[in-house]
């Protein structure tokens, strides 16, 4: 028997300095990330933190890439999905996309989004 099991981690709330213009570098957005992770799950030891992915750690890994100034959500959704992979190189697939609540153009939306996935299968 072969198990398929899926960690997922959304809408984790992040206030960073990320956006083309200068003001939102300044003042900051509102974001909000989505991480799931895939991985064989063995039929048994269900309890062993090593063999799953610890969704305490792919929150580490959003705060501390979302921390520092950038232009580019795409820059960031890519560089939270090279962590992830470097940490639980057993993933199957991983998905990443971020929400920048309130874009500013001008116009009515509630967000805008960016996505990036790898996937092994």
């Amino acid at each position: 028997m072969k198990i398929v099991q899926t960690v997922f981690l959304e809408d984790v709330r992040v206030f960073a300095p990320i956006g083309f213009y200068v003001e939102e570098q300044l003042l900051g957005n509102e974001f909000l990330v989505n991480v799931s992770v895939k991985f064989d799950a063995g039929i048994d030891d269900h309890e062993n933190l090593d063999k799953t992915v610890n969704y305490e750690i792919l929150y580490q890994i959003i705060h501390r890439v979302m921390k520092p100034k950038r232009k580019l959500l795409e820059s960031a959704a890519h560089e939270i999905l090279k962590a992830i992979h470097d940490h639980f190189s057993f993933a199957k697939t991983i998905d990443v996309s971020i929400k920048k609540m309130n874009p500013p153009f001008g116009g009515d939306a509630a967000h805008s989004k960016v996505a990036v996935q790898y996937s092994c299968i």
